[in-house]
Parts: C-alpha cells; structure tokens; sequence
C-alpha cells in the first residue's frame, strides 16, 4: 500500500493521521511550519497541536505541499474552509487524476456558496473520485482511541467504501452515504448551532434553552439540506444530529466555547489568537445565509448568530426577536401535509 497524504497539521489533521496509521497506512503530513514537520517526524509528536499525544513510528511530515502529494495513494484534506480552493489549485499539479480525495474541512465558499467537495471538482474535476468524511469526532478523543463513528459520504460507492476500509480501525467506525451536499451542509451548519448554544450559556440560560437550540438548529439543517438537493434525513445521522450533539454539549467543542466567551465579552480575534484555532461557525454564518435566500430558506437561528458575532448585536433583543415569530407547525417546510394543521 503507498502512502496517504494528510494536509494539514492542526488537531483533526494529526489525530486522523494517528488513525490512518492504527489502520495499518504509512501516513504522509503537510505542516505549514518546517519545526512542525520536524517535530512529527523526529519527535513523532505535534508541538502545537495535542501535543501530549505520541504519534505512530508509520507518521511523517513534511512543509513541502508537493513532495507530501506527489505519488500518494490518497489525499486527505484537512485545512480551514476558506483555503479549500486555495489548496485546490495548490495541490493540483501534484495529484494524478485517478487519485481518490476524502475533504474533511467544514464550510461553505463565500461567493460561490459551494460545498469544499464541490469546490475540488470544480478545480480538480471527476467528482467520483472524490468524498466528504464528517461525525461527532473530536480530535482529542479520536487520537486517544475513544470509540466514535462517523460517515463518509461520495456519489460514488466504489470511492466511498475505498476510504471507509482506509479509516476504519477497532475503535473508528466508518459509515458510508451517497449524499455529500447533506453531510458537508451539516458540517458547516452544525458549527453556528454551537456558537449559538454556547452564547445562550454564556448568558445564562439554562439547558432547557440549549435543547430548544439544537433541535430547532437541526430543522433549519434539514430545509437547506432539501433544498440544496441532499436528503433531509442525513440531518438525523451521525454528520447531522451525531456531530450536532457532540459540538454542542462538548467542552472540546470551540465553536461552543467562542459562543460562551462572546456573550461574555470577547471579539473573534481574541478568541483565535488566545486559542490558536479558527472558529469556523463564525466564517459559516456568513456563508451559509447567502446561500439559504439563494433557495429562498429561512434560518432565524442562523441569522441571528451571524449578527451576534459580525454585527455586535445584544444577544437579549436577539433571543427577544426569535420567540415573536410567528407560531408555525413543528416541521414547517418539509413537511406539507402538517403545514395546515
């Protein structure tokens, strides 16, 4: 078996390179930073990414992105969402066309409202060579070997269960969809509901209002998915209600953190640059309502995130505006037949 090529060296970059690696692979990582790369191949340990964990002897690493592509059985895209068109067209005289792409990053393009796998075949084409992997994975769980599952999602059976025999180990379940729009839209979602559930701890509120939030976040999560062409019962699985729950409830969780520091007081920059993470909830909010008024999808929860976090808007008036919309149906939108009722 050639080598698997990991891009990116954050957390989930490093703790999917760990498991690559308890599944038998010799495994390939690219760290921006050359004492990264270092440190993984010589230390056999992350410095800045959990660092307390030893990594596999099967796990180097390398700052160069083409010598990290270059011959590799598969890719596994691990960077921040707003780069993956970026590293697209980065990786692209590296790869070969036959070259199987699982995108782990969460997001939605701003301006194009594309989804990362649909940004890859737009760039890379032959989107049956490419995947989507998403579930509640929390990378400090996951490099510990914690039990979790997840699902990896391609139009294409043969590449779907290619990366799910790659992944799967005794404590890493993998599951297979063929609907990538669902999962990747939950991915991204999934990060503004935390936001959202954090900032009402943060203010107070109590866990009655932390449910309310999720499972009214997973019916906004269900209209875009329908509406954007994937299966509204994606949102019920592991990359919908799965990954929702466990970013949501989760003191791993930073998107759920920054929504409690907010609403104490902090700014997004503070937070990133204290933490040394990209909160993506706070880049999808406003790249996912784009796209919901594209298909005509109200998200009020959504909305309201996007104007606590870029506008400063008092969370108070926000929660105040959210409770006097009008009554509806619990499942307006994707239910018909209860829309009368």
């Amino acid at each position: 078996m050639g080598k698997i090529a990991v891009i990116g060296a954050g957390s989930w970059g490093t703790a999917l390179a760990q498991t690559l690696a308890a599944a038998g692979n010799e495994v390939v990582m690219w760290a921006r930073k050359p004492e990264v790369a270092d440190a993984i191949t010589k230390e056999h340990h992350n410095p800045r990414y959990l660092n307390g964990v030893m990594l596999s002897d099967s796990i180097s690493a390398t700052s160069n992105l083409q010598k990290c592509a270059e011959h590799a059985e598969a890719l596994v895209i691990v960077t921040p969402s707003r780069l993956t068109r970026q590293f697209a067209q980065d990786l692209a005289p590296a790869v070969e066309e036959g070259t199987p792409i699982v995108v782990c990053s969460k997001g939605v393009e701003e301006g194009t409202g594309l989804l990362p796998v649909q940004v890859f075949e737009e760039v890379l084409g032959n989107i049956d060579r490419l995947a989507a992997l998403s579930g509640p994975n929390h990378a400090e769980e996951v490099i510990l070997g914690v039990p979790a599952g997840t699902v990896i999602a391609s139009r294409s059976r043969t590449t779907a269960h290619y990366f799910r025999d790659l992944f799967t180990t005794s404590y890493f379940r993998c599951y297979t969809s063929p609907d990538y729009v669902g999962v990747e839209l939950c991915a991204a979602f999934k990060n503004v509901i935390a936001i959202a559930v954090g900032a009402a701890y943060g203010f107070g509120y109590g866990d009655n209002t932390a449910a309310m939030i999720m499972t009214r976040g997973m019916a906004e999560m269900s209209r875009l998915v329908k509406a954007c062409g994937g299966d509204a019962l994606t949102v019920m699985g592991l990359a919908g209600a799965g990954d929702l729950i466990a970013t949501c409830t989760s003191e791993h969780s930073r998107n759920r953190s920054f929504g409690k520091a907010l609403a104490q007081g902090a700014t997004l920059g503070g937070f990133e640059e204290r933490t040394h993470m990209v909160v993506e909830g706070a880049v999808a909010c406003q790249t996912i309502c784009p796209l919901a008024e594209k298909h005509n999808v109200e998200l009020p929860i959504t909305t309201a995130v996007r104007s606590l976090v870029w506008e400063g808007a008092p969370i108070e008036p926000l929660a105040a505006d959210l409770f006097k919309r009008p009554l509806t149906t619990e499942f307006w939108g994707l239910d018909k037949a209860g829309e009368t009722h």
